[in-house]
């Protein structure tokens, strides 16, 4: 049976990779994170709404785990969805810190995405608000995420890329993902790749990682390594989010 062509999801998708300082332990950021910054970005946000002004409708942070030497590459990833792309600013933020988050992490950037939901599967990602405390942030956790940074070839064709990526690939990667019991699959594909790091983002929901590996023996190589640096690319893992608009 043939598959619906993919349709983006309006607006861009920001993201912003977090990397705590080398004198910042992974439970310090963590928890100034959700703590203090959460908070002071949904604040701003339900602002920017009452005054009908911009605002992101979505706001989401995935947690990664440690790769199996013990380090990270990333701690964590924001997300946060808006009508259309952010305007850059001047110097990266966290560079003069406005709270203790960012006086513990790096500076970091934003990177403005075109999202596309290849595999929904939010029926099987509970938001429940917390009902003790503010109702958000709130966490999440049960599942099994692989964030893949997709970093492209030096002279990479990037329309050919993303062409190839949705028509060819995310059909294939669907198929598999589907086959062996996961459950959401999206693609984000970067507005500016000649200027960033990374072309582009997958991220794949299984129920545990057991499904990464069947996926990984199963799939088959469809041609998007032509344009894929395996040397830069970057796979994370990851079991928890924290959300602060759902």
């Amino acid at each position: 049976m043939s598959r619906p062509e993919l349709t983006a999801t309006p607006g861009a998708k920001m993201m912003y990779l977090i990397r705590r300082k080398p004198t910042t332990s992974r439970e310090e950021l963590v928890a100034h994170w959700f703590a203090n910054h959460m908070p002071l970005v949904i604040k701003a946000q339900e602002t920017q709404a009452a005054q009908g002004r911009r605002h992101a409708t979505r706001y989401l942070a995935t947690l990664f785990d440690a790769d199996k030497n013990g380090s990270w590459a990333w701690d964590g990833v924001a997300q946060l969805w808006w009508d259309r792309e952010l305007r850059p600013p001047s110097e990266p933020h966290a560079t003069m810190p406005t709270d203790t988050f960012q006086q513990k992490a790096e500076p970091y950037v934003s990177w403005a995405t075109t999202e596309y939901v290849v595999i929904d599967g939010s029926d099987r990602l509970a938001v429940v608000p917390n009902t003790l405390n503010a109702p958000f942030p709130c966490t999440r956790t049960g599942f099994a995420k692989i964030t893949v940074l997709t970093a492209a070839l030096p002279g990479t064709d990037f329309e050919a890329l993303f062409a190839h990526w949705l028509g060819v690939h995310a059909p294939n990667a669907r198929e598999v993902i589907e086959r062996v019991g996961g459950y959401r699959y999206v693609v984000s594909h970067s507005l500016h790749p000649e200027t960033e790091p990374f072309a582009g983002m997958a991220e794949l929901y299984f129920a545990d990682f057991t499904g990464w590996r069947l996926y990984l023996e199963t799939v088959k190589p469809d041609g998007m390594e032509r344009w894929v640096d395996s040397t830069q690319t970057v796979v994370l893992r990851g079991r928890t989010e924290m959300i602060g608009i759902p």
